[in-house]
């Protein structure tokens, strides 16, 4: 697989759904992760780019910060609190918060 021979390490197995990986350990931290998630090969009919921004509570975040996401905060069936917000650009972006599930889901690939 193309990612692996980039060096990075499998962690979240759906192919051809959805697939998650982690970065190599470094000195300055917790490792980055890597999700690819299955889209339409028809543009016409696709959102377009979806950003996704981990923060430490998505409620608090969106409270401190004043942004008003397009639905309340939701937490999904895959352990992640999410809401979407748009850029002044009108790109969608997803705040979301994982602690431990973003790296060490229960269904991780050993």
């Amino acid at each position: 697989m193309f990612y692996r021979k980039l060096g990075l390490i499998l962690i979240v197995d759906s192919a051809p759904r959805y697939v998650r990986f982690e970065f190599p350990q470094t000195d300055i931290g917790e490792p980055a992760t890597l999700s690819l998630h299955e889209t339409t090969n028809d543009w016409q009919a696709a959102d377009g780019p979806l950003i996704y921004f981990e923060v430490d509570d998505v409620d608090a975040y969106l409270k401190d910060t004043g942004i008003t996401p397009l639905a309340p905060p939701k937490t999904q069936t895959y352990l992640w609190r999410e809401a979407d917000i748009l850029d002044p650009a009108g790109n969608k972006i997803r705040l979301y918060q994982a602690g431990e599930n973003r790296r060490y889901p229960p269904w991780r690939v050993e």
